[in-house]
């Protein structure tokens, strides 16, 4: 698993820098020549600055599927208690299964947060029942299934 809380900036960003990441969230396939030329500077320096934002980990291409379209029709975030001393071995677990796309430890109610993408209902308690309930150190869980996505956005 891989931690973002208390990584160092290696570096500043600029507007410049800025202008782009938000360009490329909204459009992940924006041209860079149309990125200079809204910024008035070179397609070059558009391209420089976008592998530089790469590798300092400020930007992460990937392909975002849409969940309902790939048959996962039940989505669902699931808090979990842990036996505390556990906590850790159980994310990592869990983080092992293929339903599970997101796990962050929490503080608060649970210890654990997953969101889960499962093909239906069913495959939902077979997740649950199956998987879940069978891991060490899971002492609770607590299920939102999602009736409806408001708002998404991938910071």
């Amino acid at each position: 698993m891989e931690s973002i809380i208390g990584t160092k900036r290696p570096d500043r960003l600029d507007k410049i820098d800025h202008h782009i990441i938000h360009a490329l969230r909204g459009d992940g396939r924006a041209a860079f020549a149309q990125l200079a030329e809204q910024l008035k500077v070179s397609p070059g320096m558009i391209r420089q600055r976008y592998n530089r934002l790469v590798e300092l980990g400020y930007l992460k291409v990937v392909a975002v599927t849409n969940p309902p379209m790939m048959g996962k029709r039940t989505m669902t975030m699931i808090g979990v208690s842990t036996d505390g001393r556990k906590m850790m071995s159980v994310a990592e677990k869990i983080a092992k299964f293929d339903e599970v796309v997101y796990i962050v430890a929490t503080s608060g109610r649970y210890d654990l947060m997953i969101e889960v993408f499962c093909d239906d209902n069913e495959g939902l308690f077979r997740f649950m029942t199956e998987k879940l309930a069978k891991v060490d150190g899971v002492l609770e869980t607590e299920s939102f299934i999602y009736l409806k996505i408001v708002k998404e956005i991938y910071f």
